[in-house]
């Protein structure tokens, strides 16, 4: 949950480190740390908070002269942020340096024995420990002392190392946490995420679990766990690099709120043809999924909630059971799956821990697994039996807006596609989905022009400290999303409820002037949704509607409402969650809050 980078060649590899750790802010950290190889010994540079300490600490990079180093921003895990805890760290002799993104479950054992051997531990971490086993076990030949390490750990690691005996030569490992390298005329680089080099190279390598890479100035080494050089093909990223740039826009998640147009149009756009669906990706004929009799979709965060509204719009559709899991609880609840069973793993990144622990747990029982992801190359993408990609382009803030937009609408295209092979519904009613769904981003680009509108309303509730979200159905969906967007960039106190479950206990909460905000999209919903305002506003609720623009009877219950364009109800969470979205953003913006780097959060969660 933090950032690498490291570079070897013709240039100064400082400057170089500290613009790429720059472009992976977005990932979370609460430190920062660079070494490099001055030509005599290894100088390292650390500091607690944002990277900019740590710039205006070595002037940019200029006061660490050299050609090799490496680069790191701490999430903290094992200890608090400190300049001690910090990364890189080193062996006693400080002649090894090393940064690390994961976790080493085993590290206490290893602390102990190292420390039977003499071994002074300076920080808390588990990576100190690697620092000092890796001198343990050299005696001259770096790659020995990584393979003996590397199998005795156990636990995650992205790994970047630096030995000073060794200085025309920059060592990499992965195990269950993502690291590329990339190479261009001037030098090789590794990083834990594409746009920290993506201004050098479009050209990356994606490390696989136990590889270990060696890389020169001009050419690289990959092995395997077994010590045997092995060959590994390149990806070309063909992200625009001012894609990962503000282009203008005060945050990354504003501009990215106004990217879900485009996103949405690339992600449907190749699937739907001549009036009909083709997702070439799944691999599977009409036969074949129409003997589909589950579907159990696992997933975390934002894209679990993207899974609840796959729920609703699969089974209301294709008229197949749907479970939707939290990845961090599949495995440990000893998932019953049944043959016929397909599992659906959904993540941004392709990396999240939880959502990766549990497909490999699905595949080793035998199941289909389809990942839809948006990094081309991730883990998931590469371990998933048949990938759906999500084309949403490098997505920077932490809250995430536009690749789950991509993530419903690639839902919605498997949803109408297994419909289409048990024919539950016909042509007719395929074409009428598919019109719906190609109108969807012309649509969203109208709600998007509410925003002033959406922060006058927002500027209101800046001090709000419990602000609620209700809604039925696919609606109960979108509550969950709106509430978690609010939540983590505002650090106000936000739940969501299903509002029928409002007389069970939740309604004891609702105060004189309490926000909640109702989201009723469906038709079928609206009379109920109706009396859940009724009853909030009774015990003095302040209430915000979101629904449909042919639903003015409720006007009469709620005391201000934002409509949404028509589309068919299965569809409305990709509209109602636009005005939510900038709801949040503009009350985080008017509270003074880091909206792109809120508090305690990562973006890409690679540890469980």
């Amino acid at each position: 949950m933090c950032g690498i980078v490291g570079y070897i060649g013709e240039k100064p590899a400082a400057p170089i480190i500290l613009e790429g750790l720059s472009r992976l802010e977005y990932r979370g950290y609460d430190s920062a740390g660079i070494a490099v190889f001055n030509g005599d010994d290894i100088c390292c540079k650390k500091s607690i908070g944002r990277l900019k300490v740590l710039e205006n600490l070595t002037r940019g990079g200029q006061d660490m002269p050299g050609f090799c180093g490496i680069g790191h921003t701490r999430w903290a895990t094992h200890g608090a942020p400190s300049n001690e805890n910090a990364h890189p760290h080193f062996n006693q002799k400080e002649t090894i340096s090393i940064v690390h993104n994961g976790i080493i479950e085993n590290y206490l054992q290893l602390k102990k024995f190292l420390e039977k051997k003499g071994y002074v531990f300076v920080s808390e971490t588990d990576t100190e420990v690697l620092a000092h086993l890796l001198d343990y076990y050299y005696k001259g030949n770096p790659m020995e002392a990584i393979f003996r390490v590397l199998r005795r750990v156990e636990g995650s690691y992205a790994l970047g190392i630096l030995f000073a005996e060794h200085p025309d030569t920059l060592f990499a490992a992965r195990k269950d946490s993502p690291l590329i390298v990339g190479q261009n005329e001037e030098g090789c680089f590794i990083a834990s995420d594409v746009p920290a080099i993506l201004k050098h190279t479009r050209l990356v390598t994606y490390v696989d679990n136990q590889e270990i890479v060696k890389l020169h100035a001009s050419h690289m080494h990959f092995y395997n766990i077994d010590e045997e050089e092995i060959q590994k093909e390149s990806v070309l990223i063909d992200w625009d690099a001012d894609a990962a740039e503000k282009a203008g826009y005060e945050h990354f998640m504003l501009k990215e709120m106004y990217e879900q147009p485009k996103t949405i149009t690339d992600t449907i756009s190749p699937r739907i043809q001549k009036g009909g669906i083709h997702i070439e990706e799944l691999h599977m004929s009409d036969e074949q999924l129409a003997v589909v009799r589950k579907i159990h979709i696992v997933a975390c965060g934002s894209a679990y909630h993207a899974g609840v509204t796959g729920k609703y719009v699969i089974e209301r559709l294709a008229r197949i059971s749907v479970e939707v899991d939290l990845a961090s609880e599949f495995r440990y609840r000893d998932p019953i799956l049944e043959e016929g069973a397909m599992v659906v793993v959904i993540s941004q990144s392709g990396e999240t821990a939880d959502t990766l622990a549990a497909l490999r747990e699905a595949k080793k029982r035998g199941f289909q697994i389809l990942g839809i992801v948006n990094v081309v190359g991730s883990s998931i993408a590469r371990e998933a039996d048949n990938v759906m990609y999500t084309w949403a382009g490098p997505e920077i803030a932490v809250a995430t807006t536009k690749a789950y937009s991509a993530q419903l609408v690639a839902l919605y295209l498997l949803a109408i596609r297994l419909a289409e092979a048990k024919k539950t519904i016909g042509n007719t009613e395929i074409e009428r989905l598919l019109g719906a769904l190609e109108r969807l981003p012309h649509q969203i680009e109208r709600l998007l022009n509410t925003k002033e509108q959406i922060q006058k309303f927002a500027n209101r509730y800046l001090a709000a400290k419990d602000i609620f979200f209700i809604g039925r159905g696919i609606d109960y969906a979108i509550s969950l999303e709106g509430s978690l967007k609010l939540k983590e960039i505002s650090y106000i106190h936000s739940e969501a409820y299903a509002a029928g479950e409002l007389k069970h206990g939740t309604i004891s909460l609702i105060e004189e002037g309490t926000l909640v905000t109702a989201v009723s999209t469906q038709p079928q919903l609206y009379q109920k949704m109706i009396s859940n305002i009724v009853e909030v506003k009774a015990r003095g609720a302040f209430v915000m509607a979101v629904t449909g623009e042919d639903n003015r009877e409720i006007e009469k219950a709620a005391d201000y409402v934002i409509y949404i364009p028509e589309t068919d109800p299965v569809f409305a969470n990709s509209l109602a969650i636009i005005p939510l979205q900038l709801f949040g953003y503009y009350v985080a913006v008017g509270r003074g809050c880091d909206v792109d780097k809120p508090r305690n959060l990562a973006k890409s969660v690679t540890v469980e």
